[in-house]
């Protein structure tokens, strides 16, 4: 595998004019990007601010789960500080899934699928995903810090996830150059951003509309929803906030958290 370090200087060049610029963190390791961002976040750090790591050694997905970190893929997280009550703070991961497909689109001719709420999939792997961790006073969040990881260059996967994961590189057979990812879901998670912090309301419609276009599994799919008591139905759409609704024999349900898997 050829060395594919991301440079600060061409990624700084081709982010020009987004908040993602001027505040650039590279680490060859670190235990997590997204908890350095949230130490940084805490102690004032700019908005915008961007962690990159080449490995992380903590890697954290949802729920707690570790997120495999080897060499070869994307470890970043961004700091923002959205106008977003705390009860509407879903619609940053929806905002990010859009950003992340619309960039490896751009890049690679090929558009992953969204498993709500945080899954990048390609076919029925997962390729990336993301962690949205908040500070929240007083029903309002003062700071959010949201991580991606995205599978790039990596030829295989340990024992126990190469069923479920993938890569850039294992469905197109091909590498891509990181840095030009990189960059080019700033540039789109720029523009969600945007929108976001100058007509919330109007562009969570929009983001809930589009992701329902992006996502195999917001419409018509069968899903088991674990957590709580898990259950089984047929995604019904997005609701205003950005839950999932699914119908069950029961009646619908809407699901606020728990994973979703096909059933």
């Amino acid at each position: 595998m050829s060395e594919d370090q991301i440079s600060r200087t061409a990624l700084r060049e081709s982010i020009a004019g987004t908040i993602f610029a001027e505040h650039i963190h590279q680490f060859d390791e670190i235990d997590s990007t997204n908890s350095a961002a949230m130490l940084a976040a805490q102690s004032g750090a700019a908005e915008g601010s961007v962690f990159l790591a080449e490995r992380q050694t903590e890697g954290r997905g949802r729920g707690g789960n570790i997120w495999h970190s080897e060499p070869g893929a994307i470890y970043l997280s961004v700091v923002l500080r959205p106008r977003l009550q705390a009860s509407d703070v879903l619609i940053l991961s929806l905002a990010t899934g859009l950003a992340v497909s619309a960039a490896v689109e751009e890049v690679c001719g090929i558009a992953p699928d969204l498993r709500w709420p945080n899954d990048i999939l390609l076919g029925k792997k997962k390729l990336g995903g993301i962690l949205s961790e908040l500070n929240i006073d007083a029903g309002k969040v003062r700071h959010a810090v949201i991580g991606v990881g995205l599978n790039v260059k990596q030829a295989e996967f340990p024992e126990g996830i190469r069923e479920v994961a993938t890569s850039l590189l294992q469905e197109t057979g091909k590498e891509w150059p990181r840095v030009e990812l990189v960059a080019a879901f700033l540039r789109a998670l720029q523009k969600e951003y945007q929108a976001m912090q100058a007509a919330p309301e109007d562009a969570m419609r929009s983001c809930i509309t589009r992701f329902e276009k992006r996502s195999s599994y917001a419409r018509g799919k069968r899903v088991k929803v674990a957590g709580g008591d898990g259950f089984e139905g047929i995604t019904e759409g997005l609701d205003a906030r950005g839950f999932l609704r699914v119908k069950t024999a029961g009646g619908s349900r809407l699901v606020m958290s728990g994973g979703v898997r096909p059933a």
